[in-house]
């Protein structure tokens, strides 16, 4: 057995142990683990944002807890065990990798993806895109939507007509705005926001990722300026907002020559 394989059956072992003999763990259902595994894989999602290395290798193990700690509650209850899992997936892998264990050739990434999405049609999928979780985040729903549709040719062919359709979204946002009708304008907000999703697709940029670096970069910003506020002598709130843009201005001019 090679170190990984000693390394997992170590933790299915301490895993065993700690369901018979913690209070806490012997506790845990499904459904009181949910709530902590996606912490934990936003917790890695973080990680994998800021390229922190400790961090990713840490919460891997943590997730990967997580993935012991079902499997043992479903073999409890009789649903399957953590082997027939394992084997799942390694099946799973080898049926949609043809051009690997089988004779099916491919020539990019881009056919691996199609043949991936007929083959789960083969399985028995009803939709292409029916695979896509509910519970997903707006912004990631979205991305994994169009990834789907395109592998069986619903796509724009340049980026040039994408932005022609974030435009035209703009446009019937500003019309409803104009109606007044709040029900109409975020239907229109949404469909903006799905076509700009699908322009840094085509640009081959995560929108998710941008989003999250102007989240972090505004979070930045804004601490920096309640610090300078407070140098000041100033509560931040107490300035209005022509002060207020002209710290955040010179915070934004002093990172650019950083």
């Amino acid at each position: 057995m090679n170190e990984a394989g000693e390394s997992f059956n170590r933790l299915v072992g301490i895993m065993d142990e700690l369901r018979e003999k913690c209070p806490w763990d012997k506790k845990q259902t499904i459904q009181t683990l949910r709530t902590l595994t996606i912490e934990e894989l936003y917790e890695l999602a973080d990680a994998i944002t800021n390229e922190d290395w400790k961090g990713i290798r840490e919460e891997l193990g943590d997730l990967l807890l997580h993935i012991v700690f079902y499997a043992r509650i479903a073999r409890e209850q009789g649903q399957f065990t953590l082997a027939e899992a394992i084997d799942g997936i390694c099946e799973k892998l080898i049926s949609r990798h043809p051009h690997i264990y089988g004779d099916v050739v491919v020539s990019n990434e881009e056919e691996v993806k199609q043949n991936w999405e007929k083959l789960k049609l083969k399985e028995g999928k009803k939709s292409v895109i029916g695979g896509v979780p509910v519970s997903l985040p707006a912004t990631v729903k979205a991305i994994r939507l169009q990834e789907k549709a395109k592998q069986v040719g619903f796509e724009w062919d340049t980026t040039a007509q994408v932005w022609d359709k974030v435009v035209e979204e703009m446009e019937e946002l500003q019309d409803a705005v104009r109606q007044g009708d709040k029900s109409h304008i975020e239907e229109e907000f949404g469909d903006l926001v799905f076509s700009l999703i699908n322009y840094a697709r085509f640009l081959q940029i995560d929108a998710e990722s941008s989003l999250e670096r102007t989240n972090k970069k505004f979070i930045s910003r804004f601490t920096l300026m309640e610090k300078q506020a407070l140098a000041e002598g100033k509560n931040l709130a107490d300035l209005n907002l022509e002060q207020m843009d002209a710290i955040w201005n010179s915070i934004k001019k002093q990172k650019s020559l950083d």
